[in-house]
């Protein structure tokens, strides 16, 4: 009976040793001890935690520390505190509290739930069942219900998962949840590289966007249009609609904030910059692309897809599309200029204009400064003959900033400016004239047809206001055929340059050695030319000396001549009026004694007078006995006959003296 009672008292020691075993436990430093009830009224089905007694998950935990719990009415299960490591965020889902209203995704939030330790203030405020709209920042610690929240973090998901729908005999991941680790870290903006990045946002919930709207900016485009009203510049509308507004919410962080400030579902018109976002993955995604860079020497033609309707003031002549003021749907008539803009390209697609010089090559190899002419080749053309050669061409063409939205609404792209407009323009005119021209032709003639081409290329650019700078032929690439036909000729046009620069050398080399010849000769030659002078000058003196020897003789004898003259016209009158007396004495003569008495006795006179000689200078004598007489006879006739009646004995004496022969010449 002792030994009975003794095991009987045993076995109750034994069992409460082991339900006092049982019921202590010690909850570590990191760690909560989740109580589940065995025995109690039934919860409701709506909540899967018991907060009065009911069986069940109980809602108060048991913090870390030894603590009891009586078993087997209650159960004990740790559970580690979330921890959410750095660099990743935590998201929170509710298991408990009121449904999500119809069409919410995500539970409401407010400032009352904390950071969700407190399960009783999170009903009592109307927590809601789903996923909630904060995020656990990296370095949280914290002692959650495992039932009432499920905790998703890139490692590993803290609680226990009261849905059916989850398999709970594999573990927890975020794929479970539809995430990747990736969707629960912290979305950091940063350069990639070498490129500027902006983050594009889409928004996962809130009310739809308006009608029309292809995006959602905080407070739509009322305050672009105020601007307007107030008469504000362009440039100062531009600022307002990249100013961002994503200070209003804390750039999508308190997405609670976001919808309370209006903002809808979808594309979002402000992107994130560079920072470091904690982003509730069921709430936001974020898209990294390109910043909008605009260097120098170009423009960025904005091409907005939202704000305020198209008023075009373009004008009516502009028939190419719609040239709008900044913060309306078109063509901004304003371009953006030097600078990084953080703009959305999903709602501003920006062109980039080269505004310098652009050098555009149609050749095999294209441009380093660009890529606009990497589909150009060299143009293929065929002369009148039917050569057909290749020619690398260089167009320079520049697009005035100002006009650059006028040309992208006339072509759309800069691409397009060079690959549809200018390329066929080019290539056809080139195709056009080689046709007309003989191949040698086109090949002399090439500066003619460079400057033709580029007098029609910039009148065919005018017209899309682009202005053509330059047009020059590079090279010409000709058929074998041709090029030796070429060649040839050059060489027999070098070989006659050859000729003349060797003809040339040879009249130089004359010239050189006459030069030098008279280098030689310089002294004697400047010798003779002071002889000359010397020469000169006195035969300049003999000259001066002669013209006054005659002035003088000439003075001289014009004197005597004047005497002379003077004294023969005096002793002519004198003779003239003795000859007339004489005369006028014969004529009386005659007229008493007849003209043979007064011919004797004129001779007889002159005998008297010795004018005439009786005796003979000459004896002259016969053989007959009458030659004394004969002769005599002779002489006195002959001296009859040169005698003549007035004449002075001066005059009659040269002939008087001169003696004859007998043949009559002089003795």
């Amino acid at each position: 009976m002792v030994s009975r009672d003794l095991i009987i008292i045993l076995a109750v020691v034994l069992v409460l040793v082991v339900v006092l075993l049982k019921s202590l436990h010690v909850i570590a430093a990191t760690e909560v001890g989740l109580v589940t009830k065995r025995f109690g009224r039934r919860l409701g089905s709506d909540q899967p935690i018991a907060f009065r007694g009911e069986a069940g998950y109980q809602a108060k935990l048991l913090m870390p520390g030894l603590r009891f719990k009586l078993w087997p009415v209650f159960s004990v299960s740790k559970h580690p505190w979330v921890q959410i490591p750095a660099g990743e965020i935590g998201v929170v889902i509710a298991q408990i509290g009121a449904p999500l209203p119809i069409g919410a995704k995500t539970a409401e939030y407010r400032p009352e739930f904390a950071n969700f330790t407190d399960l009783t203030v999170f009903l009592a405020e109307g927590g809601q069942k789903g996923i909630q709209r904060p995020v656990l920042p990296p370095g949280t610690l914290l002692p959650l219900h495992p039932v009432a929240f499920l905790v998703l973090t890139a490692g590993r998901v803290y609680g226990l998962p009261v849905s059916s729908n989850v398999d709970r005999r594999k573990p927890l991941t975020p794929q479970t949840f539809g995430l990747t680790p990736e969707h629960l870290r912290v979305t950091v903006v940063a350069p990639q590289g070498w490129q500027d990045v902006v983050g594009i946002v889409t928004t996962l919930e809130g009310p739809a966007p308006e009608a029309g709207d292809i995006a959602s900016r905080l407070g739509g485009y009322a305050d672009i249009a105020a601007l307007e009203e107030s008469g504000a510049g362009d440039a100062e509308k531009i600022e307002a609609i990249l100013a961002s507004k994503n200070g209003l919410h804390n750039n999508y962080q308190d997405y609670q904030a976001f919808l309370d400030h209006g903002g809808r579902i979808g594309l979002q018109h402000d992107p994130l910059l560079y920072g470091s976002y904690l982003l509730n993955p069921f709430l936001v995604r974020v898209e990294f692309v390109p910043m909008l860079v605009v260097r120098q020497g170009e423009v960025a033609v904005v091409k907005s897809y939202v704000g305020l309707p198209t008023v075009d003031t373009s004008g009516q002549e502009f028939k190419f599309g719609s040239i709008v003021r900044p913060g309306h749907r078109g063509i901004w008539n304003e371009p953006l200029r030097t600078g990084k803009y953080s703009i959305n390209p999903r709602l501003y697609a920006a062109e980039i204009v080269p505004t310098s010089i652009l050098t555009l090559n149609w050749a095999n190899q294209s441009s380093q400064a660009h890529n606009l002419d990497a589909m150009l080749s060299p143009i293929d053309g065929k002369s009148r003959e039917g050569f057909v050669f290749g020619i690398d061409l260089q167009v320079q063409i520049h697009v005035p900033d100002s006009r650059a939205p006028k040309v992208i609404s006339m072509v759309g792209t800069m691409q397009n400016l060079v690959n549809e407009v200018l390329q066929s323009a080019v290539g056809n005119y080139f195709r056009n004239v080689l046709q007309q021209l003989p191949a040698v032709q086109f090949i002399e003639t090439r500066d003619a047809v460079q400057n033709h081409a580029q007098e029609y290329i910039t009148g065919y650019l005018g017209k899309y206001e682009v202005e053509t700078k330059g047009v020059y032929i590079q090279d010409v690439v000709f058929l074998p055929e041709l090029v030796t036909v070429l060649t040839q000729r050059e060489i027999a046009n070098q070989e006659r340059s050859t000729f003349e620069e060797q003809q040339r050398a040879q009249i130089v080399r004359v010239d050189l050695e006459k030069a030098r010849g008279t280098a030689d000769m310089q002294a004697e030659l400047a010798k003779a030319n002071v002889n000359v002078d010397i020469q000169k000058a006195a035969a300049a003196a003999r000259t001066a000396e002669a013209e006054g020897v005659s002035a003088f003789t000439r003075m001289t004898g014009q004197a005597e001549a004047d005497k002379t003259q003077a004294i023969g016209l005096a002793q002519a009158k004198a003779v003239e009026a003795l000859g007339v007396a004489k005369a006028k004495g014969y004529e009386a003569q005659v007229t008493a004694l007849g003209q043979q008495a007064t011919a004797a006795v004129a001779v007889a006179g002159a005998v008297a007078d010795g004018q005439i000689k009786i005796v003979p200078e000459v004896m002259v004598s016969g053989s007959d006995g009458n030659g004394a007489f004969t002769g005599l006879a002779a002489a006195l006739t002959g001296s009859l006959r040169d005698w003549t009646p007035g004449r002075t004995d001066a005059e009659e004496r040269p002939a008087a003296n001169g003696r004859t022969g007998a043949d009559g010449s002089a003795a």
